[in-house]
């Protein structure tokens, strides 16, 4: 049980409720009674699918022989808890197959609330979970936007329609925000595992493409996620509030400052990661107190 509630990596789990919480605040803009239960069913839903593409992580890693080859640090190369508990490895894969059959009954229970219109969003949902660490890590340019799609557009907007049964265009916009710092949060973490990634055949951008190319995507993601908001801000698609979430932005760009420097080395690296994870949590919780308030 320790191995496995290690390879859910819950310190991380955070950012789940944070996106979740945009999806809910869309839906309350939109004029949608908000029903607890769905939202808890929303929330659980998610959660289940963060752990399930976490503990299948843990586990194609270990059978790969990764996770004995990286450099672990507190942001990447897993929590090693296969490595010092290899016969935990089934128990593992087996959380995954439970969390993900879990997100897929959260997703049968919408249908059943509000129609056919999740099954898009949900199936794209349940291929990322499941081919993220054996197959999309080995296609560069999908690897680079699938954890922003799954945690900006799919939960965002899946949650909007879980308690709204629609889709609409504040819920796309804002999405956009976790979109391009997820990228960048995974981005980042790719760097000190770059060798050892290679050596087991994946091929992220930081491989495909080299360091340099991969901050100057991270800066147009987070250039991106900034004119996310000051255009919605300038097209009145969003209130003024809303530009505090370019504050928490700030430590992004501390980040690239730092990645731009270290990249290369991996212990001076680690405080400009976490100062990644802190902006990539931070500003979409930002937007979203933001959007109540204004």
């Amino acid at each position: 049980m320790k191995a496995v509630i290690r390879s859910f990596r819950v310190p991380f789990l955070v950012l789940t409720p944070v996106c979740v919480g945009l999806g809910i605040v869309a839906a309350w803009l939109t004029g949608a009674a908000i029903h607890w239960g769905d939202a808890l069913v929303a929330l659980g839903g998610a959660l289940c699918a963060h752990m399930s593409v976490n503990a299948f992580n843990e586990y194609f890693d270990f059978r790969s022989g990764l996770d004995g080859q990286t450099q672990r640090t507190p942001f990447s190369g897993g929590s090693g808890s296969l490595v010092e508990r290899p016969a935990a490895a089934v128990s593992v894969l087996n959380s995954a197959l439970l969390t993900l059959a879990v997100t897929v009954l959260a997703g049968g229970y919408v249908i059943l609330r509000h129609g056919w219109g999740i099954l898009p969003i949900g199936l794209l949902g349940v291929v990322i979970i499941v081919t993220y660490t054996h197959w999309i890590n080995r296609l560069p340019w999908v690897c680079l936007v699938a954890p922003g799609v799954a945690f900006g557009p799919l939960m965002v907007m899946g949650t909007q329609y879980a308690l709204a049964g629609e889709f609409t265009s504040l819920a796309a916009l804002i999405s956009l925000v976790p979109f391009f710092l997820v990228n960048n949060l995974l981005l980042l973490n790719q760097y000190p595992d770059r060798d050892a990634d290679a050596a087991v055949g994946r091929r992220h951008i930081p491989i495909a493409l080299g360091l340099s190319a991969s901050n100057a995507l991270y800066g147009g993601f987070l250039l991106a996620a900034a004119l996310t908001v000051g255009l919605g801000v300038a097209g009145d698609r969003l209130p003024v509030l809303a530009l505090l979430a370019l504050v928490p932005m700030l430590a992004a760009v501390f980040t690239l400052w730092g990645a731009i420097r270290y990249a290369n080395d991996i212990p001076r690296l680690i405080p400009f990661m976490g100062a990644n994870v802190l902006a990539v949590v931070t500003a979409p919780l930002v937007l979203a107190v933001a959007l109540v308030v204004g």
